[in-house]
């Protein structure tokens, strides 16, 4: 599996992309995680990886979207993000997520990604607006990896991101993406409406043959406004997903990402271990992209001691570390709830109904299911997470349960209520 997926990807990603990849991403992203451990064992949290929303707008509707793509178009400037991303460069950080909305809508992407050509950049994109010109200006620059969204046939597609011909749109995005020679990705939110045709065998192999480096199969969450919590996995079909994923990634000659498990199978929180923190559109410091609600702003002062410094931001990576090893906002929304309005935190949404969404939101499974723990097959797998991709000591040893909080006892469909 690896001396073929080391072959594909040498032989399709042209060279100043490889160089980038491999340095900015892999060596220094390795560092940076290096940095970040030493920090967190003097008692400092800032993440080695971080996502920034950079702008609301989207040209798609999805289903359980949380971001307003409706409202008016709000964005941080270039100028904004070139501090935050510069502050966290002058702490170890290489490696950014550009979330929207739809990134390639913000009018300052390109100069950004040229201004910090020592960085790598993963784009959380749609794909429907990357032309021929677009993918050769991205190769032109080298520091960025198109993951391109996929969630399911053409008819499911066209319910799923609300609009007509979204997957053939997509592919040929996807298609002028490779043509050009990126490192590029897909990926997927795994949901009721798609999970059968999208996690097989099928669906890897045909990713293979488009010549697609690298996948990921999120999970869906109901979140946002209108949360669709019919399209939630249940605790089963949680399990299936993390049984294929290990599994595959022994066999097929493609990457397939996850974030939510350590090398044993464990689960974890990117936020409860400090790994990730969002920036949303609005320039707010949020835990994580679906908790919209904050007290810190990433836009004045330091953005390294808004983090390190932030009493909201320990507070929930804490009470979500006590809670379990999974996710605090699926398992108990009302305790996410509790902790923002302990700090007077703000709803960061243009809607002003963040807090209305959490009391009303049914709490759920999330990863976190004692018992099917699934660890990784691949010694590649195994060994890059065992270094650079666990919790950290966040739940004070590896394997180790947080004490079970009142309230949130599994019920017999797996739900924490």
């Amino acid at each position: 599996m690896l001396p073929q997926l080391a072959t594909r990807i040498v032989t399709t990603v042209s060279p100043k992309c490889l160089w980038k990849a491999g340095w900015n991403f892999g060596l220094k992203g390795m560092l940076s995680v290096e940095r970040f451990k030493a920090r967190k064992r003097r008692g400092i949290v800032f993440p080695p990886f971080l996502h920034l929303s950079i702008i609301n707008s989207c040209n798609l509707r999805c289903q359980g979207c949380w971001v307003d793509v409706q409202a008016p178009r709000t964005m941080m400037t270039t100028e904004e993000l070139d501090r935050i991303i510069s502050d966290a460069k002058a702490h170890g950080n290489s490696f950014f997520g550009l979330l929207g909305g739809e990134p390639f809508l913000h009018p300052g992407l390109f100069d950004l990604l040229e201004r910090h050509g020592d960085c790598y950049f993963q784009i959380f994109t749609n794909g429907q607006l990357i032309t021929p010109d677009v993918a050769r200006r991205l190769a032109r620059i080298g520091n960025a990896t198109p993951l391109l969204s996929i969630e399911g046939d053409a008819a499911t597609s066209d319910i799923r991101r609300g609009n007509r011909q979204v997957l053939d749109r997509t592919l040929r995005g996807l298609e002028v993406c490779l043509e050009a020679r990126l490192l590029t990705g897909v990926a997927t939110s795994l949901c009721q409406s798609n999970i059968d045709q999208l996690l097989n065998d099928a669906w890897l192999d045909h990713l293979i043959g488009l010549g697609v480096h690298y996948t990921w199969f999120h999970t869906y969450r109901p979140v946002g406004a209108e949360a669709s919590p019919e399209l939630a996995l249940r605790p089963d079909q949680l399990v299936s997903v993390r049984e294929f994923v290990t599994s595959r990634r022994a066999t097929k000659p493609i990457a397939i990402v996850d974030a939510y498990y350590d090398d044993q199978g464990d689960a974890l929180c990117p936020m409860a271990a400090g790994i990730t923190h969002h920036v949303g559109p609005s320039g707010y410091i949020e835990p994580c992209p679906i908790i919209q609600l904050a007290v810190d702003d990433a836009r004045t002062g330091s953005f390294y001691d808004k983090v390190t410094q932030s009493e909201f931001l320990r507070d929930m990576r804490d009470a979500a570390a006590a809670h379990s090893r999974g996710c605090v906002m699926l398992e108990n929304p009302k305790l996410v709830l509790e902790i923002a309005d302990r700090h007077g935190a703000r709803d960061t949404t243009q809607r002003g109904t963040a807090r209305e969404e959490l009391l009303a939101a049914t709490p759920r499974s999330s990863q976190d299911l004692p018992g099917r723990e699934v660890p990784e097959k691949h010694w590649m797998y195994r060994l890059a997470k065992r270094h650079w991709f666990n919790d950290f000591g966040t739940y004070a040893k590896p394997g180790k349960r947080p004490p079970a909080r009142a309230g949130s006892t599994p019920t017999a469909e797996g739900e924490r209520r």
